[in-house]
Parts: C-alpha cells; sequence; structure tokens
C-alpha cells in the first residue's frame, strides 16, 4: 500500500469521527482550491446533495475569506430553504483556519447549527 500524503490521513481521520458521530445528519463537506471555494450539503444516506454554493461562476469571485464569508452565507440560505437545520462539519483534509473557518463562522450566523 502507497504511503498517504498528510492530507489524505486527515481527511480520513476526520471523516471516520464524523461517521461515528454524526447521527444521521446531512454533512457540510468544503473543498477550496487557489481559485474557488465550494460548499455543499450532502445527504449520505440518500447520496443527494440538498444545497451548495460556491465561488464559481457566481456573483462572488476569488478564493479569498471575503468569498468564503459569501459562499458560507449563500449556503446558509440555500440550507434553509431546503430545510436543513443542522449538519455536520466536514473540513475535508483542510486546517479549520483562514478560508475554512471563515466559510464556517458565516454559515453559523446564516441559521445552520454545527
Amino acid at each position: 500500500m502507497a504511503k498517504l500524503s498528510t492530507f489524505d490521513r486527515r481527511r480520513r481521520r476526520v471523516r471516520t469521527a464524523l461517521r461515528q458521530r454524526g447521527g444521521g445528519r446531512p454533512r457540510l463537506s468544503v473543498h477550496r482550491t487557489n481559485k474557488h471555494i465550494y460548499a455543499q450539503i450532502i445527504d449520505d444516506a440518500s447520496g443527494r446533495t440538498l444545497a451548495a454554493a460556491s465561488t464559481l461562476g457566481g456573483e462572488v469571485s476569488g478564493a479569498n475569506v471575503a468569498a468564503a464569508t459569501q459562499v458560507g452565507s449563500a449556503l446558509a440560505a440555500a440550507a434553509s430553504e431546503a430545510g436543513v437545520k443542522t449538519v455536520v462539519f466536514d473540513r475535508g483534509g483542510y486546517l479549520y483556519h483562514g478560508r475554512v473557518k471563515a466559510l464556517a463562522d458565516a454559515a453559523r450566523e446564516g441559521g445552520l447549527e454545527f
């Protein structure tokens, strides 16, 4: 078996903890690149995306903290339209810092509980 990168080990560790403590709630998954940031709320039981927001092709552009804050707010609004109030936060292999933290804080301020 090939050796896993630090990012992949962290992602597996986070996902395992979510499975143990998730309680059947939808998962707020975050993905970031150098140019964009993406967030979606996924129902793993049915395999459906309930709400999504990103900087790709929308009003918001870039991948800075301000853009992440706007994506978090947009995701919270889309989640409330879909009837989702509580989620588990899946940061993937990313550290809870900077853009990821800004997105999470904005989603919390928008009404999501996690």
